[in-house]
């Protein structure tokens, strides 16, 4: 999911840019939102890592307490 975010942001950032230049509203709204996806799916993938490492503390916590 990191690299479909990273390759979002890039297409998003360049199409932002090609809308810009050639006075293209469509595909500089185009390129904001699809930028916009990249920033979300980074987010999304923070809150999977943390809910994850969470998830690797509380099993710690309930094998020390089996031992």
């Amino acid at each position: 999911m990191a690299e479909d975010s990273q390759f979002d942001k890039a297409a998003g950032k360049a199409k932002e840019f090609a809308g810009k230049v050639t006075g293209d509203k469509d595909l500089e709204a185009e390129g904001k939102l699809q930028n916009l996806e990249g920033k979300v799916g980074d987010v999304l993938d923070d809150v999977k890592a943390g809910a994850k490492a969470v998830g690797e503390k509380i099993k710690e916590v309930f094998d020390k307490d089996d031992k």
